[in-house]
C-alpha cells in the first residue's frame, strides 16, 4: 500500500477527508481571522529587514551589546533570526540547547544574516515533580511559555525565528506563542533523544518490584539512574517525544531530524541547517508559520499521534496548538481518526523498545511512506523543507566530500528505506500492530474521557467494579500500602485533579501500584479528570473526564462502591447507579453548594482566594496561579487560558 518514491499520493482515505473537510468547514470563522490578522501583520513589514521600522534609538537599543553582529544589525539589509531557548541543564532533554544560540549565531553570519536570543522560556520537568506540589504548575506552564515566546518576539527585530524546546508543555507553548507571529517563517531544532540505557523491560520490573516492597530505593535509584543517564530526551515514547514526531510531520521540523542523538556532527549539522533555512524563508509567504500550520497539518498531527500511539496529553496539547492558528479541533475528530489508522509502531510504554530502536528501523521516514500510501496523510501541504509532505519519507546524512573531516559538514538528504527494517518495533499498513490507532473516546453518564488502549491488554479492556473514591492519589496509595486495595477488583475515582481544581497534575505514580494490582489478577482502572503522563501504560486510565469535578461534573457524585463499567470497546463510561438515585445526589450537591457559596467572593473563591477544592492550595508557587484556575477552559478545548 505504499507509494514509490517520486510518485503521487492515493486519494486521501475517505475517513480522513472527512474528519479533515469538518475541520475546515467547523474552522472558518476562525481561521479566516486569524490569516488575515497575520497576513496584515506581513503587510505591514517594511521592504527590507523587520528591523528597519525601528527608530534609531530603538535599533540602538537592540544592537547595543551584539559586538561581532552590531555592525550588521545597524548598517546592513541582512535578516536576523530570533533564538527563542527552553534551555536549562536540569533537564536532560534541555541540557544540549546550552550550545546552541552559538552555533545558530555563526550558521546565520556563515549565510550573510544574524541571530539573537530574543529570550528565554520556563521549561519545568514532569519526570522531576512528579507526585509533587510542582506538578500543579505544570500544566499552566504551556501558557506561560506562549505567553514568554510571544514577549520575546515582540520587538519588531525578527524576520524569523527558530524555537529550542523538547519536552512536555514546552514544545506546545513555543508553538502557541509563535503563532501569534504567524507571519514569520519559525522553525523548531529539536536536540534528540539521549543514547539507549537500561532497556525498558527491565526498568518496569525494577518499579513495579519496588511498588510491591520486593525492591529497596538503592535498587530503584540506580535503575532510574541507568535509564536516565546523559544528555537527551528520555528514550521512551511519552510527551516530548510525541512532540518531536508532531512537529515534523506537521512540517516544522527539518525531515528525518527529530530523533538524531545530541552531541553528534549530524546533530549540529541539522541545527545550522535549520538557521540557513530560516533565513532563506524570510520574507516567502508561503513559508510563513501561520500559513504551515493549516487544517490538514492538524489533521496530520493526529494521524501521526495515532499511528504510534503517543501521548494522550496531546488531545489537549494538539487541540491547543490548532486553536492558536485558528483551527477548530475536537475530541471526536481524534476518535473517528482512531477508527482507521492503524497502530505502525511499538515504543514503550507501547512495547519495550526505544525511540532509538524506532529511529534505526526507518522511523519517521517509514511511517509517512506507510501512511502516504494509504492515503492517511494530506501530502497537499507546505512545510519547512517545501511543498509536498513526501519530503519527509527522506532521512539527512552527512555530506563530507568538502573536506573529508566531515567536523563541517552540511546535511543532505536520501530517500529513506522502503520498509521497516525491524518489524517488532516498526510496521506497514499492511501488517499493523493493531488495526485502530489505540486511543478511544468514551462517553457516558460520567462524562467525557479518553482512554490510551494501545498498551491495554485485550483481557483489560473492558473493566467493571466497585469505585474507590479519593481526592488525592496519596490517599489511593496510603490504601494501597495498607493493603485496602488487595484482592478485589476496583475502579480508582482520582477526581479534583482537573485543571480548574488544581492544575492538572499528572498521576503517573498510581501507575506502578495499580499495576502490581492487576499483576495479581485483580481487574483495576482509573477513572479521573486529572492526566497521566505520556508514558500511561497497561492499566486502562479514562482520562480528562469532562466537566470536570470541581466545576459540578458527575465524578463529584460517585461514592464508594457505586460499580463503575469503563468500556473501551464499545467506547462507554458508565456509573451504573439508578437515574432517580443520581438525580438526588445531583439535588443534594446543588443545594449543598448554595449553602457554601454564602460569603464568597464574586468569582466563587473563598474570602481567603482558594477554591474550597482539595489541592487548590498556596505553597510551591501554587497561589500566583489561582487566576490561571479561574479561567482556565475544559480539557476537551485544550484546558488552555490565554485561547
Amino acid at each position: 500500500m505504499t507509494a514509490a518514491p517520486g510518485t503521487a499520493a492515493p486519494e486521501p482515505h475517505p475517513v480522513l477527508a472527512e474528519v479533515t473537510d469538518r475541520v475546515v468547514a467547523r474552522s472558518a470563522a476562525g481561521r479566516a481571522a486569524y490569516l488575515e490578522r497575520i497576513r496584515s501583520a506581513a503587510a505591514q513589514e517594511p521592504a527590507g529587514p523587520s528591523r528597519g521600522s525601528l527608530g534609531c534609538a530603538n535599533l540602538a537599543h537592540g544592537a547595543a551589546a551584539c559586538g561581532p553582529d552590531k555592525l550588521t544589525l545597524t548598517a546592513s539589509p541582512a535578516r536576523n533570526v530570533a533564538i527563542v531557548t527552553a534551555y536549562n541543564d536540569m533537564l536532560s532533554a534541555h541540557q544540549p540547547f546550552e550550545t546552541f544560540p552559538a552555533l545558530i549565531k555563526q550558521a546565520a553570519r556563515d549565510a550573510g544574516g544574524v541571530a539573537q536570543v530574543a529570550g528565554g522560556v520556563p521549561a519545568m520537568c514532569d519526570g522531576i515533580t512528579q507526585g509533587r506540589a510542582g506538578m500543579e504548575l505544570s500544566l499552566f506552564s504551556r501558557d506561560v511559555i506562549a505567553m514568554s515566546t510571544a514577549v520575546a518576539l515582540s520587538h519588531d527585530m525578527f524576520d524569523a525565528a527558530v524555537l529550542l524546546g523538547v519536552c512536555d508543555k514546552i514544545v506546545p507553548g513555543l508553538v502557541m506563542g509563535a503563532l501569534s507571529f504567524g507571519h514569520l517563517p519559525v522553525l523548531l531544532a529539536p536536540a534528540g533523544p539521549m543514547s539507549s540505557g537500561l532497556p525498558n523491560a527491565e526498568k518496569a520490573r525494577v518499579r513495579r518490584a519496588h511498588a510491591a516492597g520486593e525492591a529497596g530505593r538503592e535498587e530503584l535509584l540506580e535503575a532510574e539512574s541507568r535509564s536516565y543517564h546523559g544528555p537527551g530526551t528520555c528514550t521512551f515514547f511519552g510527551t516530548a517525544n510525541s512532540n518531536q514526531l508532531l512537529m515534523e510531520i506537521m512540517g516544522l521540523h527539518l525531515p528525518g531530524s527529530s530523533f538524531v542523538n545530541p552531541g553528534t556532527p549530524l546533530r549540529d549539522a541539522l541545527t545550522a541547517e535549520t538557521t540557513r533555512r530560516a533565513l532563506a524563508a524570510a520574507g516567502d509567504p508561503a513559508a510563513a508559520m501561520g500559513e504551515i500550520v493549516d487544517e490538514k497539518a492538524v489533521v496530520n498531527g493526529v494521524v501521526a499521534l495515532l499511528a504510534t500511539g503517543g501521548s494522550t496529553n496531546h488531545t489537549m496539547h494538539l487541540v491547543a496548538m490548532a486553536a492558536a492558528a485558528g483551527v477548530e479541533l475536537t475530541w471526536d475528530d481524534f476518535a473517528d481518526l482512531s477508527a482507521v489508522v492503524p497502530l505502525l509502531a511499538r515504543i514503550y510504554p507501547n512495547g519495550t523498545a526505544d525511540v532509538n530502536h524506532f529511529q534505526a528501523a526507518g522511523g519517521t521516514s517509514v511511517l509517512v511512506r506507510e501512511l502516504l500510501g494509504a492515503g492517511l496523510l494530506h501530502e497537499d501541504v507546505h512545510t519547512v523543507d517545501g511543498p509536498g509532505l513526501s519530503r519527509y519519507t527522506r532521512e539527512p546524512f552527512l555530506d563530507t566530500s568538502g573536506d573529508g573531516s566531515g567536523s563541517a559538514a552540511a546535511p543532505v538528504w536520501r530517500e529513506g528505506p522502503a520498509e521497516s527494517l525491524d518489524k517488532s518495533v516498526l510496521r506497514g499498513v499492511a501488517d499493523p500492530f493493531a488495526p485502530d490507532g489505540g486511543l478511544r473516546v468514551l462517553h457516558g453518564n460520567l462524562g467525557r474521557a479518553v482512554v490510551k488502549t494501545s498498551a491495554v491488554e485485550p483481557d483489560h479492556r473492558v473493566v467493571e467494579a466497585p469505585a474507590v473514591v479519593v481526592d488525592d492519589q496519596d490517599e489511593l496509595l496510603a490504601a494501597y500500602h495498607a493493603g485496602r486495595l488487595d484482592g478485589r477488583d476496583l475502579v480508582a475515582v482520582v477526581r479534583n485533579q482537573g485543571p480548574r481544581a488544581n492544575g492538572m497534575p499528572e498521576l503517573h505514580k498510581l501507575t506502578p501500584a495499580l499495576g502490581v494490582l492487576q499483576g495479581r489478577g485483580q481487574q483495576v482502572a482509573i477513572v479521573t479528570d486529572g492526566r497521566m503522563s505520556g508514558a500511561s501504560g497497561a492499566v486502562p486510565a479514562a482520562l480528562h473526564v469532562t466537566p470536570e469535578a470541581a466545576q459540578g461534573g458527575p465524578l463529584q457524585q460517585v461514592r464508594d462502591g457505586d460499580r463503575i463499567r469503563l468500556d473501551t470497546l464499545d467506547g462507554t463510561l458508565s456509573l451504573l447507579v439508578a437515574p432517580e438515585e443520581l438525580e438526588a445526589r445531583q439535588l443534594e450537591a446543588r443545594e449543598s453548594e448554595g449553602r457554601e457559596s454564602e460569603g464568597r467572593e464574586p468569582d466563587g473563591r473563598e474570602p481567603d482566594g482558594r477554591t474550597g477544592v482539595p489541592g487548590a492550595a498556596v505553597g510551591t508557587g501554587r497561589e500566583l496561579f489561582a487566576a490561571f484556575r479561574a479561567a482556565v477552559g475544559p480539557a476537551d478545548r485544550g484546558a488552555a487560558v490565554i485561547l
